[in-house]
């Protein structure tokens, strides 16, 4: 079985794509490779905001550049299409049809493409041009992403830094009595360690310098 034959031409155009991205990002052509996936969504207006944030997450999406992204998911969409094309041909005696092994295998790319992005994002190196401390997040508004913060249980929060690239940080609510929401907008009021503790923006008056 070859990778030219009919049923295998979408893994075999995936392939030729990735190498597209991977010359046009060793030689410049293009700066998209490092855009920041970032969906801003109103809380109020769709509440499975931090459902989507988290699949996002749980894709990948957003710890690498997305030119990588899409590189990698491109070769395993590839790989696991050809995978399962030679093991439908050992076991009846004949490949699928192109269109339903590239189903299956789009399905299986992405959640493994998750898997490989994620720890991929933490040792990539970063543009130390924009890198900011952890401090400077406090004093920014941030947003509930998932769960509901208590004292002593946190959830999870987006906040953005000066350059307006998305951090995720853990908070706890600055006053021991509240609780923060999925969605809810919160000021980042102090740190200790990596946890953060916020309160909610409708419980303080914000002058608009303080805006974000």
């Amino acid at each position: 079985m070859t990778l030219l034959e009919p049923h295998n031409m979408p893994f075999a155009a995936a392939l030729v794509i990735m190498l597209i991205l991977a010359i046009v990002q060793l030689i410049g052509v293009a700066d998209f490779g490092d855009a920041d996936v970032d969906m801003e969504v109103d809380a109020d207006g769709m509440p499975d905001a931090g459902m989507l944030d988290g699949l996002l997450t749980l894709l990948g999406i957003g710890r690498i550049p997305l030119t990588i992204w899409l590189a990698l998911f491109l070769f395993l969409f590839a790989g696991i299409g050809l995978s399962i094309q030679e093991l439908a041909a050992s076991l009846t005696g004949g490949p699928l049809y192109s269109w339903l092994a590239a189903l299956i295998a789009g399905a299986a790319a992405l959640p493994v493409t998750g898997i490989f992005a994620r720890p991929l994002g933490r040792i990539m190196p970063k543009d130390h041009t924009t890198a900011v401390s952890t401090d400077s997040l406090v004093g920014r508004r941030a947003r509930i992403t998932d769960g509901v913060a208590r004292q002593a249980s946190p959830a999870r929060a987006r906040v953005k830094d000066v350059h307006g690239q998305s951090h995720y940080v853990m908070v706890e609510p600055h006053e021991a009595s509240s609780e923060l929401h999925a969605g809810d907008e919160v000021l980042l009021v102090r740190r200790e360690g990596n946890q953060f503790y916020a309160t909610a923006l409708a419980e303080r008056r914000l002058s608009p310098t303080n805006q974000q």
